[in-house]
């Protein structure tokens, strides 16, 4: 028999938790999009400074040597930046994951179930 309190008790539990989802995923955007306008706005404000230095330069050889070490740091803070992010959104995509654990694993295990029970018969 169909019990409707039931159905809507697995209903409400079943939006709360995707809103809670969604709330969560939500924050994670957030925190990358700050990052990445936090680091997009350092990086300027280094490369402007850098070419301010870079304009006062006398020599070839001090002009090339400042370059040099302009252009490591910035590859050296891009990476870390990358790495950064990256590791942000593996966060984001383990929180967007979790609600689904559960259902997933039960799902899988009823179909290994399924599938040995149709196998031995």
């Amino acid at each position: 028999m169909f019990n409707f309190d039931e159905a809507n008790k697995k209903g409400k539990e079943a939006m709360d938790t995707a809103l809670k989802s969604y709330s969560d995923v939500t924050k994670g955007f957030q925190a990358i999009a700050a990052e990445a306008a936090e680091y997009s706005k350092k990086s300027f404000q280094d490369g402007v400074a850098h070419f301010e230095t870079l304009a006062g330069v006398k020599s070839f050889e001090a002009a090339f040597e400042l370059q040099s070490s302009y252009v490591k740091s910035s590859y050296e803070n891009f990476i870390a930046e990358a790495t950064k992010l990256g590791e942000m959104y593996a966060d984001l995509a383990k929180v967007a994951y979790k609600p689904y654990e559960a259902p997933v694993a039960a799902a899988t295990k009823a179909a290994s179930k399924a599938a040995a029970t149709a196998t031995a018969a």
